[in-house]
């Protein structure tokens, strides 16, 4: 039964729903955004999922961090000072371009012509501020899923 409704097959006979995928756990998550609250929250959120993560204020000090680990996901923010998110992908398109398929940008910007553009074009997929608690974990388990097959 799902919200009341009972899903049926093509012939009418009742189908149940398939029980939700396990939650990926353990992975590597880095979280970059110069407001430090934004951190605060995107980090506790995915520990309590299981991740151990690392932070970082812009674009420089993520790339410095990914110089030294490796990471499953990456949840950025698009405006940055020293190096916002777009000028991160660009990097990240040259040294390590298997990354940009892991980004996850947060945005309070989405509808501003620049950021639209760079996210049509690169196709990344993001997060409008302000965000939900089952935002975020929906999102970055359809990432860390498509980043399992």
């Amino acid at each position: 039964m799902t919200d009341g409704v009972r899903l049926r097959a093509t012939d009418g006979t009742p189908v149940e729903p398939s029980p939700p995928p396990e939650p990926i756990r353990g992975k590597h998550i880095l979280v970059v955004d110069d407001e430090p609250w934004i951190v605060e929250i995107l980090t506790a959120i995915l520990t309590a999922g299981g991740h151990e993560v690392d932070s970082a204020a812009d674009g420089r000090q993520a790339l410095a961090t990914i110089q030294q680990h490796s990471y499953d996901l990456i949840v950025c923010d698009m405006r940055m000072p020293n190096l916002d998110g777009p000028g991160l992908y660009a990097v990240l398109e040259g040294s390590h371009p298997a990354l940009c398929r892991r980004i996850l940008f947060v945005t309070g910007s989405a509808f501003e012509p620049e950021t639209e553009q760079f996210l049509e074009r690169t196709r990344a997929p993001y997060l409008l501020k302000p965000f939900t608690l089952d935002d975020v974990r929906h999102r970055t388990q359809a990432l860390l899923r498509e980043g399992a097959t």
